[in-house]
């Protein structure tokens, strides 16, 4: 039962998103005063310009009041040559903008009270459509009334999103030194552990086993442990809108934890006091409680406005770290075979759920992009039937990335805050691997910790190929199909160029039964004695 928590966890932050954003820009000014709005079209069907200057300036006429289903009461004089803003609703998009232009408008603009989905049409009708089409949101139509009256030059354009965006490096340091950190501290408490034991403190090390407080030492859990996350990740897409809460709630629970965790490390670090009172008979560290409660209020802060997305973000990623660097330090994997079992199983579920299930998904989606996305996702797409306007619904997203804000997209920031995103999977999963290989340095006396530095060193040509690869197709990346088989094949080389492989490969379940064998942790023979102890207490109770 303690490991169901994980499972939810790590099932979760294995989900990865990407949205195909089509946003532009309505430039809208009196002669006196100029003010820009979002706007959402489809790439395929609209052309615009790239640029403000090049875009055509049209006078704006309010035809709010209408749907424009038909060309009933408008007069092609009162639209010819203009852009004409109607509402949303009742027939689709390219009848709306079929009736505008053979009414002699040119440009539609759809103002919208729900999503801002990207028109769609039918796809035998696209051509027949001439004029620019993009939807607003109707708020935002009020807002321009406001300042600007019924007296509007507007100009629609679509500057193009560059390229490489300075956000991604931040995303790659962010990465990079959250598995490095994670990777020292899971060495440093293993360290502590072991000096701990050949200080004769009794089983201290079982008492205070701050590296690996759960450990995956057997191929079978390893299997039903991946099951398992299988079985959560389907169970989150067919009922979302009611676990979407439950993960939520475990992510503030778990991230304060993890927050509480690395502040306390970094307190000891700095040799500050715990400041302990005695209350009722017993000792109560200050530094604990007030620790506790800064925590708590960060991860209640970030639950409550969490959907801000102009300031929220900084928290989000904070407790990302935190929750990241704890994980890594709570679960082990025990030796490398594991860590080759595990990683490997976790590539295939990350394959399979993006690439395999849009196969034989009614919708053509992928169960995983679906549910990173949330239940709308997928939006009006494809729809060629628009319903009466309503409000819209808001659906929760899961707390699975790390985020930054892109730095470039102007148009898009419009629309929504953009992000350049890294899933904490793409962080835990190798990470896990970089966390046995930092206690394995610790095992053989690595003096340079040569284990840990060549498998971040891979972690960041890992990331470096999934950036590269993101940018040269313009599309997603799931990372762990870069990540898996560099650092799993950087290890290994290291392991066997030093001939350590069967150690590197047994791990912790390397046993010295053979006093002529080399010991694991040569010149510390605490790990015989130990054997030994344990093999006499057995034969006293036999005899006994």
């Amino acid at each position: 039962m303690a490991k169901t928590p994980w499972i939810i966890i790590l099932s979760v932050i294995l989900l990865s998103s990407q949205v195909n954003c089509q946003e532009a820009i309505l430039h809208i000014s009196n002669g006196a005063t100029d003010k820009e709005y979002c706007l959402v079209y489809n790439s395929l069907w609209t052309n615009l310009s790239l640029s403000l200057s090049a875009a055509t300036a049209y006078p704006l006429v309010n035809l709010s009041s209408s749907l424009l289903c038909s060309s009933a009461g408008v007069s092609p004089a009162t639209v010819r040559g203009k852009a004409v803003v109607v509402m949303r609703g009742k027939c689709t998009f390219n009848q709306k903008a079929l009736v505008a232009q053979d009414l002699g408008a040119a440009a539609l603009i759809v103002a919208s009270t729900t999503s801002m989905s990207p028109p769609a049409a039918n796809v035998t009708e696209d051509d027949k459509v001439q004029i620019p089409l993009a939807l607003m949101r109707y708020r935002d139509f009020l807002d321009a009334q406001n300042v600007f009256g019924e007296e509007m030059q507007v100009r629609l354009y679509a500057p193009a999103v560059p390229v490489f965006d300075a956000s991604i490096v931040v995303m790659l340091l962010i990465g990079v030194v959250t598995v490095a950190l994670g990777g020292y501290w899971s060495g440093a408490c293993e360290r502590e552990r072991l000096s701990a034991s050949r200080g004769g403190g009794g089983g201290g090390g079982e008492e205070k086993s701050d590296s690996g407080d759960l450990a995956l030492h057997s191929p079978l859990k390893v299997v039903i442990f991946v099951a398992l996350m299988c079985l959560m990740l389907v169970l989150m897409y067919f009922f979302y809108k009611y676990l979407v809460y439950v993960i939520i709630a475990i992510f503030c629970l778990a991230s304060a934890t993890a927050l509480f965790s690395c502040l306390d490390a970094l307190l000891d670090l700095a040799k500050c006091s715990p400041m302990s009172v005695t209350v009722l008979g017993r000792s109560v560290s200050v530094r604990s409680v007030l620790l506790s409660a800064v925590c708590v209020t960060v991860a209640v802060v970030w639950g409550v406005y969490r959907n801000e997305d102009r300031w929220i973000w900084i928290l989000q990623d904070l407790l990302g770290v935190a929750f990241c660097l704890n994980f890594l330090k709570t679960i082990s994997l025990s030796n490398f075979k594991i860590c080759v079992i595990l990683l490997s199983l976790l590539l295939l579920y990350d394959v399979f759920f993006v690439f395999i299930t849009p196969l034989f998904m009614p919708n053509g989606e992928s169960i995983m992009v679906q549910v990173a996305m949330g239940p709308d996702a997928a939006g009006e797409k494809g729809n060629t039937v628009e319903v009466p306007a309503e409000p819209s619904t808001t659906y929760e997203k899961l707390p699975v990335v790390m985020r930054v804000p892109r730095f470039s997209s102007w148009a898009q920031n419009l629309c929504g805050m953009q992000f350049s995103i890294l899933g904490y999977g793409d962080i835990i999963v190798p990470g896990l691997l970089v966390s046995y290989c930092s206690r394995f340095d610790v095992w053989v006396n690595s003096p340079k910790k040569i284990y840990l530095f060549c498998c971040c060193i891979a972690y960041l040509c890992g990331m470096v190929v999934t950036f590269a690869v993101m940018l040269v197709t313009k599309m997603g990346q799931p990372a762990l199909l870069y990540l898996v088989p560099v650092t799993l094949l950087v290890s290994a080389l290291l392991a066997w160029r030093r001939g350590e492989m069967r150690q590197f490969w047994n791990g912790t379940t390397y046993e010295v039964l053979d006093s002529t064998r080399e010991p694991l942790l040569p010149g510390n023979p605490y790990c015989q004695m130990e054997h030994l102890t344990m093999t006499a207490e057995e034969e006293s109770a036999d005899y006994s």
